[in-house]
């Protein structure tokens, strides 16, 4: 058969990963931090993006660029009422509206899922009560979403602000490095010191090897061990120890306490740690009153003397959802408005640029800026919208436990968050990641509440953090001449329902660093 040429005309679906869904895919996986990065370098980078410092609004409500100029989804879907009208913008808000963007065709997420806020669905914030006597609801507004606007902090409040006023403490390295220069050493010794000192990690052992640091500074290993010797008597004592026992010597030395019992039950911390202190006592060659005493003495030593140190002043956690309990006895969600970037398209500033812009590369230059400021914005409004939304059927989905305690956490994984929100399981793997939600029950990161199931024997499956925490309890109200056996677990939570090896307790145990059933029989005796 010869060959030949011909067209055809095939028909197919595809999903383009245009750089505006790239973004869009960006932001929902970034943290709130790294978004507001994120965004001060798009407001570096874009001359027509602006941060909205409520300027625009004159007096009237202030709104997040996190919702884009659109109703506050908390306000819509939490609080069940309908917003009031937002005022008429002079700069370009609306521009987050699908259809003055370029593309209208292409969502910045999920092409192939509606990413929309659907009120009759399954999605709604607004939730059925049971029992709400426990929790306790603050003193809010009943409609959420209304932020006031805050005016901007006054120079007197900036200079007498809480942050202001924090003290600047010294931190481990520095109180060394003074100690060092003062210690009357030639720069050689200080080289060598201050190298040492960095090396240390936040308890104060050295973390590095001795031996390469010979080798990077062209020196004999004898002259960093002499060096090491001369930073070993700094304040506070025991820092730049190698290892436990050499920390507890050092300050066991400056006690004048290190006879050779007690260098005996510190070269054997070992035995002691598996609480075997009759062979202990016996290795160290004194009577049981001395060696009650020498217990005493090595408890009251610090194991971790560089931690009196902070290496900076702590960060309070920031949530991204804040939830609370309604008078009704609901539950209702927000998105924290300290969590959301809020940014406009100077729409004023375009018009004119553009009036007087006649180099065609130039208005090539403009339209992509504006193009790129919209879809930041549209693509922020979204982010939120997903958030809420994927929050929203988290705590729908685990309402017993917020009102009833971790024993009743129900096994969730991503895929059923996804199915009922009808959003890719990839999306909602996004969204959970760095997010933190506030609640009566305390702060807890999305993904927490995604835990694996076991089966029971009843036939209801019972989530793995809850099992975990029914093993804590057991082995913490246990008594100390009664300690109970992985087995032992084991016939307990089977008479509760849960059907489990032994295997799994002690899996579990071990993971939260609980000690066998031996070696807390043995902790519990020595206690007593």
């Amino acid at each position: 058969m010869p060959a030949s040429q011909r067209l055809e005309l095939n028909q197919s679906q595809s999903l383009v990963m245009t750089p505006q869904l790239q973004q869009a895919i960006k932001l929902l996986q970034l943290s709130h931090l790294e978004l507001a990065d994120y965004v001060n370098h798009e407001l570096e980078q874009n001359p027509l993006l602006e941060r909205d410092d409520g300027s625009q609004f004159d007096g009237e409500e202030a709104r997040g660029a996190g919702d884009a100029g659109e109703p506050s989804a908390a306000s819509e879907s939490v609080a069940g009422q309908e917003p009031d009208e937002p005022p008429a913008l002079p700069d370009s808000l609306h521009q987050s509206q699908s259809e003055t963007l370029p593309h209208g065709d292409d969502a910045p997420l999920d092409t192939d899922y509606e990413n929309v806020f659907n009120h009759d669905g399954p999605s709604e914030h607004h939730f059925a009560a049971e029992d709400n006597s426990g929790a306790t609801a603050p003193n809010r507004d009943s409609t959420m979403g209304d932020w006031q606007k805050t005016p901007a902090a006054s120079s007197a409040d900036h200079e007498f602000s809480l942050e202001n006023r924090l003290s600047d403490s010294k931190t481990l390295k520095q109180h060394l490095l003074d100690q060092l220069q003062i210690a009357g050493r030639g720069p050689a010794d200080q080289l060598i010191g201050s190298h040492i000192i960095d090396m240390l990690d936040e308890a104060g052992y050295v973390a590095g090897d001795l031996e390469a640091l010979a080798g990077l500074l062209g020196c004999e290993a004898d002259r960093i061990h002499q060096t090491l010797a001369l930073l070993q008597e700094f304040d506070p004592t025991g820092v730049c120890a190698r290892d436990l026992p050499e920390c507890l010597a050092l300050q066991l030395k400056e006690q004048d306490r290190f006879d050779p019992a007690m260098a005996c039950l510190v070269g054997n911390l070992d035995l002691l740690a598996a609480r075997e202190l009759t062979a202990l006592r016996k290795q160290c060659g004194v009577d049981e009153e001395d060696f009650a005493e020498m217990l005493a003495e090595l408890k009251a030593l610090d194991p971790k003397p560089g931690l009196s140190f902070e290496a900076g002043a702590s960060e309070p956690l920031v949530p991204d959802i804040l939830m609370w309990a309604r008078p009704d006895g609901n539950w209702a969600l927000e998105l924290n408005p300290e969590t959301l970037p809020r940014v406009l398209v100077n729409e004023t500033y375009f018009a004119e640029v553009s009036a007087k812009t006649r180099d065609k590369r130039d208005r090539g230059y403009l339209q992509e800026q504006y193009q790129s400021a919209n879809w930041l914005i549209k693509s922020l409004h979204q982010r939120a919208t997903t958030i809420l939304k994927v929050a929203s059927e988290i705590v729908r989905q685990q309402d017993a436990f917020f009102r009833k305690g971790v024993h009743h956490l129900k096994p969730l994984t991503l895929k059923n968050i996804a199915t009922e929100i009808e959003m890719h399981e990839s999306t909602v793997s996004r969204v959970t990641a760095n997010k933190y939600i506030v609640s009566p029950r305390g702060t807890f990161e999305l993904r927490y509440f995604f835990t694996a199931a076991i089966a029971g024997l009843n036939g209801e499956a019972h989530s793995a953090e809850s099992v975990r925490q029914r093993i804590k309890l057991l082995i913490d109200s246990e008594a100390p001449k009664k300690i109970l056996s992985d087995d032992s677990i084991v016939e307990i939570l089977r008479g509760d329902g849960v059907d489990i090896a032994r295997r799994t307790v002690a899996k579990y145990r071990e993971a939260m660093r609980i000690p066998s059933s031996v070696q807390r029989r043995k902790e519990k005796r020595a206690a007593l």
